[in-house]
């Protein structure tokens, strides 16, 4: 089984916990900072995975890191990753409540990948745009990609939309192969 697939397992189970005590939105904060945390801290992570460390000590140390900042149901996720090894799925984890998270609400979080950095009127116009084509409320992470050559390719979940000039070009491309 994936990786990915477990966590959204230990997501799914974590959004219904929060859905069920009403903290559905603080569960994803405590997520997001703990996933960061966890992510960029190095030693921290080595710590963590560390199979000479016992699990009583890698959970006091994730306690005594992020003492209040997390809440109970992210601290009793956060000791069952320790207890069966798995601890290093947390960022996938907080992905995957994420996405849940917002698929619930009725939100979605667009990739939108440009040549330059878009306006804010730009931004505008695409979660505008891509809301009508949705249904959702959209929020706009701009990447700059330079090999796109001009345009905007959009990913939304796993839907792709590429209104780039190198989609295009890839395109004919292959219709041009096709038909020879």
């Amino acid at each position: 089984m994936s990786d990915y697939v477990v966590a959204k397992r230990y997501a799914k189970a974590l959004y219904a916990s929060a859905e069920e005590a009403g903290v559905v939105e603080k569960i994803s904060g405590e997520l997001q900072l703990a996933a960061q945390i966890y992510k960029e801290e190095e030693q921290f992570r080595a710590i963590l995975s560390h199979p000479g460390v016992e699990n009583d000590a890698k959970f006091d140390l994730f306690k005594q890191s992020f003492g209040e900042a997390l809440s109970e149901l992210v601290y009793n996720m956060v000791k069952l990753l320790i207890e069966r090894g798995r601890l290093a799925l947390l960022p996938s984890i907080c992905q995957a409540y994420v996405e849940i998270a917002d698929e619930r609400s009725g939100r979605a979080q667009a990739k939108v990948y440009s040549v330059y950095p878009l306006t804010d009127e730009d931004k505008r116009a695409v979660e505008a745009h891509f809301s009508k084509i949705t249904g959702k409320q959209i929020s706009v992470d701009n990447i700059i990609d330079r090999s796109l050559i001009g345009g905007i390719r959009v990913r939304i979940g796993d839907r792709l939309y590429d209104g780039s000039v190198a989609g295009k070009l890839q395109q004919l491309q292959n219709q041009l192969k096709q038909n020879a």
